[in-house]
């Protein structure tokens, strides 16, 4: 019985964490770095920033003026974002966008602050007004473009950075930019075009071969159509780029689980378990919070490191607001540990916080039933049977110890 129940939990972990792993991709906590766009009309530098997955960083205007001096109703608003005085020159600018509609410089220079500013809806409003005046003027400005893609991207207006961010990265005889073309994979992977942002991601490395937020998106489109392998080499890079993501560690532990659970040879599963253990310890450091807690106590179970897994997990159930599948993974150490005292304090633990959850049931059940709590056990089986009617292994169990408790 001890065994059926391990192999059950083990699977059912699996899959918690495979079907979990991508959330935070697709909520878009993983964020493109900006362009750095400059504020002059015509670049002259081809120079680019690495990307970082992260985004902490506001961009700087580019000290390469555009060889004709700002006109004179622009250039204190210049001078103040050169001198990152965002706010001041956002103000500046519209004073002079204001009084002089029609002036494209000055709307533009206040969509550059208001990207640094992080208001990316007043930038996007801005920059677009900046480029329809360059355009009635047949006087298209390509920083401009950059800027207003980037901006759209940040407004999660995918689908109106997309066109901007195809014609950035197709202009005859430019070089590749890797940070455009991760923007566009990104545009492209929110708007569910995977296979398009796979080769935008791909040719981003191609021209930057450490941009970590285009190896993590490489990843994860990986992991998604279940290439634990190429998931693991692009996460492996990602992390090496830039070992300061946790995104790209959770990730990466995600796909070591993965990998073990298919292998049919026991050794290569106990090798990707421990690399599992290794990119997990990673994660803690960099972000040390329960969801990283749990996951590396899943990693930790799956190495077979039972006693060690509980104890990790117990650091993160001392807090009164423990979620559920923290508990009840802390249950899962113990029951394999032996310690089915500890695992029935966790998992009536775990039922209190989510009592919907039929597996706690079963497992508390059978921590109880190990303990010849024949009472508890039938309980905590009925109450399983209950939110499962249909679940024969639970029938099962009722059937088993239900003639226990009248003796």
């Amino acid at each position: 019985m001890a065994r059926k129940i391990s192999r059950n939990f083990i699977a059912l972990l699996f899959t918690l964490f495979a079907s979990a792993s991508f959330a935070f991709g697709q909520s878009g906590s993983v964020r493109p770095r900006r362009v750095n766009p400059p504020p002059e009309t015509t670049a002259t530098s081809t120079e680019t920033n690495q990307p970082s997955v992260s985004n902490n960083n506001a961009p700087v205007a580019s000290a390469n003026r555009r060889a004709t001096p700002a006109s004179s109703d622009t250039s204190r608003a210049y001078a103040l974002l050169q001198q990152r005085q965002y706010a001041a020159a956002a103000a500046e600018a519209k004073r002079v966008a204001a009084a002089d509609p029609n002036n494209s410089e000055a709307w533009k220079i206040a969509g550059f602050a208001e990207i640094s500013l992080r208001q990316y809806e007043e930038a996007a409003a801005d920059l677009q007004r900046a480029l329809d005046l360059q355009r009635a003027a047949n006087q298209e400005d390509p920083n401009t473009v950059d800027a207003l893609a980037q901006a759209y991207v940040y407004a999660k207006k995918f689908d109106q950075a997309l066109p901007l961010l195809i014609a950035a990265t197709n202009r005859a005889g430019a070089q590749p930019n890797a940070d455009m073309l991760y923007l566009r994979g990104v545009a492209q992977y929110q708007l569910n075009k995977t296979d398009d942002a796979e080769r935008s991601f791909k040719a981003a490395v191609s021209a930057n071969p450490k941009m970590a937020g285009a190896l993590f998106y490489l990843g994860q489109l990986a992991l998604k159509r279940n290439d634990a392998d190429a998931a693991i080499a692009a996460l492996n890079r990602a992390t090496l780029a830039d070992p300061r993501v946790a995104q790209a560690w959770e990730l990466l532990t995600s796909a070591y689980l993965q990998r073990a659970d298919a292998q049919t040879d026991a050794t290569k599963a106990q090798a990707d378990y421990l690399s599992a253990v290794r990119s997990a310890e990673s994660l803690v450091r960099v972000r040390p919070d329960e969801r990283s807690t749990l996951i590396y106590g899943r990693a930790l179970i799956g190495s077979k490191q039972y006693e060690r897994a509980a104890e990790t997990l117990e650091r993160a159930a001392i807090s009164p607001n423990a979620q559920g599948d923290t508990l009840y993974m802390l249950g899962f150490a113990y029951v394999n540990a032996k310690n089915y005292p500890k695992a029935a304090a966790a998992l009536e633990r775990a039922a209190a916080k989510t009592p919907d959850n039929v597996n706690v049931y079963r497992l508390l059940g059978y921590t109880y039933e190990v303990q010849r709590q024949y009472a508890k056990a039938l309980a905590a089986y009925q109450k399983g049977l209950a939110l499962a009617p249909d679940d024969a292994e639970l029938k099962e169990s009722v059937a088993r110890v239900q003639p226990q408790t009248h003796e």
